[in-house]
Protein backbone atom coordinates (compact mmCIF):
# COMPACT_ATOMS: atom_id res chain seq x y z
CA UNK A 1 0.00 0.00 0.00
CA UNK A 2 1.94 3.37 -1.40
CA UNK A 3 -0.24 6.60 -0.38
CA UNK A 4 0.44 9.57 -2.32
CA UNK A 5 0.04 12.83 -0.36
CA UNK A 6 0.08 16.13 -2.22
CA UNK A 7 0.93 19.02 -0.42
CA UNK A 8 -0.22 22.55 -1.08
CA UNK A 9 -3.77 23.73 -0.33
CA UNK A 10 -6.44 21.42 -1.80
CA UNK A 11 -8.80 22.45 -4.74
CA UNK A 12 -12.13 22.74 -3.98
CA UNK A 13 -14.96 22.23 -6.81
CA UNK A 14 -17.49 24.83 -7.63
CA UNK A 15 -19.83 21.98 -6.44
CA UNK A 16 -18.40 21.83 -2.53
CA UNK A 17 -19.01 25.56 -2.37
CA UNK A 18 -22.64 25.49 -3.16
CA UNK A 19 -23.49 22.82 -0.64
CA UNK A 20 -21.59 24.46 2.63
CA UNK A 21 -24.07 27.77 3.47
CA UNK A 22 -21.57 30.49 5.03
CA UNK A 23 -22.91 31.35 8.37
CA UNK A 24 -23.50 35.13 8.92
CA UNK A 25 -22.31 35.75 12.50
CA UNK A 26 -24.89 38.29 13.59
CA UNK A 27 -27.61 36.72 12.34
CA UNK A 28 -30.02 35.90 15.37
CA UNK A 29 -32.70 34.33 13.80
CA UNK A 30 -32.18 30.92 14.64
CA UNK A 31 -31.04 31.92 17.77
CA UNK A 32 -33.48 31.24 21.01
CA UNK A 33 -33.45 32.72 24.20
CA UNK A 34 -31.95 29.76 25.67
CA UNK A 35 -28.84 30.73 24.04
CA UNK A 36 -28.41 33.86 26.32
CA UNK A 37 -28.32 34.03 30.27
CA UNK A 38 -30.96 35.71 31.73
CA UNK A 39 -30.49 38.39 33.90
CA UNK A 40 -30.09 36.74 37.18
CA UNK A 41 -27.71 34.62 36.06
CA UNK A 42 -25.74 37.70 34.63
CA UNK A 43 -26.21 39.21 37.91
CA UNK A 44 -24.26 36.22 40.00
CA UNK A 45 -21.00 37.23 37.63
CA UNK A 46 -21.08 40.97 38.34
CA UNK A 47 -17.38 42.41 39.70
CA UNK A 48 -17.70 43.30 43.75
CA UNK A 49 -17.74 47.03 42.64
CA UNK A 50 -20.90 47.41 40.51
CA UNK A 51 -22.56 49.33 42.68
CA UNK A 52 -25.57 50.93 41.76
CA UNK A 53 -26.49 47.62 39.65
CA UNK A 54 -29.20 48.80 37.65
CA UNK A 55 -32.36 46.64 37.83
CA UNK A 56 -33.94 44.63 34.90
CA UNK A 57 -36.55 47.37 33.89
CA UNK A 58 -33.64 49.55 34.15
CA UNK A 59 -31.17 47.62 32.37
CA UNK A 60 -33.54 46.87 29.43
CA UNK A 61 -34.60 51.17 29.28
CA UNK A 62 -30.49 51.80 29.28
CA UNK A 63 -29.64 49.53 26.42
CA UNK A 64 -32.43 50.93 24.77
CA UNK A 65 -31.04 54.20 24.87
CA UNK A 66 -27.60 53.50 24.30
CA UNK A 67 -28.96 51.76 20.93
CA UNK A 68 -30.85 54.89 20.17
CA UNK A 69 -27.92 57.17 20.68
CA UNK A 70 -25.12 55.36 19.12
CA UNK A 71 -27.75 55.63 15.97
CA UNK A 72 -27.69 59.22 16.12
CA UNK A 73 -24.22 59.09 16.52
CA UNK A 74 -24.36 60.48 20.22
CA UNK A 75 -22.43 57.73 22.15
CA UNK A 76 -19.02 57.20 23.46
CA UNK A 77 -18.24 54.12 23.32
CA UNK A 78 -14.72 52.54 25.62
CA UNK A 79 -12.74 53.84 28.95
CA UNK A 80 -10.72 55.68 26.25
CA UNK A 81 -13.36 57.85 24.75
CA UNK A 82 -15.39 58.17 27.75
CA UNK A 83 -12.55 58.83 30.06
CA UNK A 84 -11.32 62.21 27.18
CA UNK A 85 -15.28 62.93 27.12
CA UNK A 86 -15.61 63.94 30.88
CA UNK A 87 -12.31 65.44 31.23
CA UNK A 88 -14.06 67.64 28.41
CA UNK A 89 -16.68 68.11 30.48
CA UNK A 90 -19.29 66.61 28.03
CA UNK A 91 -22.52 65.89 30.42
CA UNK A 92 -24.34 63.03 29.67
CA UNK A 93 -25.16 59.48 31.55
CA UNK A 94 -22.16 56.96 32.21
CA UNK A 95 -23.11 53.24 31.78
CA UNK A 96 -20.62 50.22 32.76
CA UNK A 97 -20.27 46.94 32.51
CA UNK A 98 -20.73 44.60 34.92
CA UNK A 99 -18.55 41.43 34.21
CA UNK A 100 -15.20 43.62 33.79
CA UNK A 101 -12.40 41.89 34.08
CA UNK A 102 -9.70 42.90 35.32
CA UNK A 103 -11.99 45.58 37.81
CA UNK A 104 -8.95 47.82 37.54
CA UNK A 105 -9.70 49.18 33.49
CA UNK A 106 -12.58 51.01 35.04
CA UNK A 107 -12.27 51.23 38.54
CA UNK A 108 -10.94 54.82 37.84
CA UNK A 109 -14.13 56.16 35.69
CA UNK A 110 -16.82 56.27 39.04
CA UNK A 111 -14.88 58.80 40.81
CA UNK A 112 -14.10 60.67 38.11
CA UNK A 113 -18.39 60.81 37.73
CA UNK A 114 -18.96 61.65 41.44
CA UNK A 115 -16.10 64.39 41.15
CA UNK A 116 -18.27 65.97 37.72
CA UNK A 117 -21.51 65.05 39.40
CA UNK A 118 -22.72 62.74 36.68
CA UNK A 119 -25.36 60.27 37.14
CA UNK A 120 -24.14 56.02 36.28
CA UNK A 121 -24.67 52.89 37.41
CA UNK A 122 -23.99 49.19 36.27
CA UNK A 123 -25.50 46.87 33.62
CA UNK A 124 -24.76 43.20 34.43
CA UNK A 125 -23.19 42.53 30.69
CA UNK A 126 -20.50 43.75 28.81
CA UNK A 127 -21.89 41.66 25.56
CA UNK A 128 -25.39 43.42 25.93
CA UNK A 129 -23.79 46.90 26.33
CA UNK A 130 -21.62 46.48 23.08
CA UNK A 131 -24.29 45.38 21.21
CA UNK A 132 -26.92 48.16 21.96
CA UNK A 133 -23.79 50.32 20.94
CA UNK A 134 -23.50 48.88 17.55
CA UNK A 135 -20.38 46.96 18.00
CA UNK A 136 -19.38 43.17 17.58
CA UNK A 137 -17.02 43.83 20.76
CA UNK A 138 -18.23 43.50 24.44
CA UNK A 139 -17.88 46.95 25.92
CA UNK A 140 -16.85 47.83 29.36
CA UNK A 141 -18.07 51.57 29.30
CA UNK A 142 -20.36 53.88 27.83
CA UNK A 143 -20.97 57.82 28.11
CA UNK A 144 -24.44 58.46 26.62
CA UNK A 145 -24.88 62.26 25.65
CA UNK A 146 -28.71 64.06 25.73
CA UNK A 147 -30.36 64.31 21.84
CA UNK A 148 -33.63 65.19 21.48
CA UNK A 149 -34.55 62.01 19.12
CA UNK A 150 -34.59 60.49 22.45
CA UNK A 151 -34.95 62.77 25.08
CA UNK A 152 -37.80 61.61 26.67
CA UNK A 153 -36.55 58.54 27.22
CA UNK A 154 -33.10 59.77 28.37
CA UNK A 155 -34.78 61.77 31.17
CA UNK A 156 -36.35 58.93 32.09
CA UNK A 157 -33.20 57.05 32.78
CA UNK A 158 -31.14 59.79 33.75
CA UNK A 159 -33.52 60.43 36.75
CA UNK A 160 -33.86 56.82 37.78
CA UNK A 161 -30.00 56.73 37.77
CA UNK A 162 -29.62 59.53 39.84
CA UNK A 163 -32.12 58.24 42.16
CA UNK A 164 -29.82 54.90 42.99
CA UNK A 165 -27.85 55.19 45.96
CA UNK A 166 -24.34 55.53 45.23
CA UNK A 167 -21.96 53.25 47.25
CA UNK A 168 -20.05 54.85 50.13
Amino acid sequence: LCHVFKMGKHKRSHQDKEETPEEDPLDTSTVTSQDFPTYEELVKLVGPISSPLASKKLTKRLLKVVKKSSKNKHLKRGVREVVKALRKDVKGLVVFAGDVNPIDVISHIPVYCEEKSIPYCYVPSRRELGAAGGTKRPTSVVLIEKDKEYEELFQKCYSEVDALPLPL
